[in-house]
């Protein structure tokens, strides 16, 4: 369910900002009532936003399973996510996704509700600038600025921290496995490990076979550590005796989804929490 719960997540935040906020019509006004229709919205308003600003969130917003910044949901409104429900609520301005919310978005742009379409993070450099385009919509261009500091103060202090090479798969539930260009991808290349997706035929994601993982497996997984154990059908693929025997402990990096299925406030605790496994477990380190 998880991984289900991620992909859906990442599409709804589907790149590209919707030109609300162009240079050729001027500087908009600070916002104040932002709704959020999805997770990934969510963080971005919690991280960035004043709490005034806020008008409502998306359900999962609360769910520290998924949500960074659960702690900071608190007593928020929560939306339905109807776009009935959004105008009544007067919103002056909607974070959307793309995809999955394009017959709301159509409607509630004939209201004229301003609107900034986000998409999932891809790498570092097209996070950077949606960070920062949201951050300066939201009228506080400055949290945007210290938050990518932030994320390059993770990158400087965790770049090339592999001592030996390695071949890396990001492996989900059911097998699943995400393309090349994503952030887990880019932040173990940054580190300097080789992400393997290619090398079985992936590298636009997908799902690899259990006999492939077999025939050639990578030096290590990168996985939630929630899934290693075998809950329900999606995990027990992880779990399964040949890979226990082929992928032990050992040589699983643990990172938790809650960290990667958004882009944004949370990177930096997830480029830490990467380099901490890369760490131990790549090099040995105690």
């Amino acid at each position: 369910m998880r991984i289900i719960l991620a992909l859906a997540v990442l599409l709804a935040s589907g790149l590209g900002i919707a030109p609300a906020f162009s240079a050729a019509a001027g500087r908009p006004a600070r916002p104040e009532r932002v709704v959020s229709l999805n997770l990934c919205a969510d963080q971005y308003l919690l991280a960035l936003a004043d709490r005034a600003q806020i008008a409502s969130l998306s359900p999962l917003s609360r769910d520290p399973e998924y949500s960074f910044l659960a702690g900071r949901a608190g007593d928020l409104p929560v939306n339905g996510g109807t776009g009935e429900e959004i105008l009544v609520d007067e919103a002056d301005l909607v974070l959307s996704g793309r995809y999955g919310t394009r017959v709301k978005r159509e409607m509630l742009q004939r209201h004229g509700v301003p609107m900034m379409v986000l998409d999932p993070w891809r790498d570092v450099a097209e996070g950077r600038e949606q960070l920062l385009a949201v951050a300066a919509r939201l009228g506080h261009p400055e949290r945007g600025d210290a938050l990518v500091r932030e994320i390059d103060a993770a990158l400087a202090r965790t770049k090339g921290i592999a001592r030996r090479p390695a071949t890396v798969l990001i492996l989900h539930r059911r097998g699943y496995v995400p393309g090349e260009r994503s952030l887990v991808a880019e932040l173990l290349r940054h580190m300097g490990l080789t992400p393997m997706q290619a090398r079985l035929g992936l590298p636009l994601g997908g799902l690899v076979r259990l006999e492939q993982l077999v025939m050639d497996p990578p030096d290590f997984v990168v996985m939630d550590e929630d899934d290693a154990r075998a809950i329900d059908n999606g995990t027990a693929f992880l779990v399964h005796p040949a890979l226990a025997q082929l992928l032990p402990p050992e040589r699983r990096l643990f990172l938790s989804d809650r960290l990667t299925i958004c882009g944004g406030p949370s990177t930096p605790a997830a480029i830490d929490a990467l380099a901490a496994e890369v760490r131990a477990k790549v090099n040995g380190e105690r």
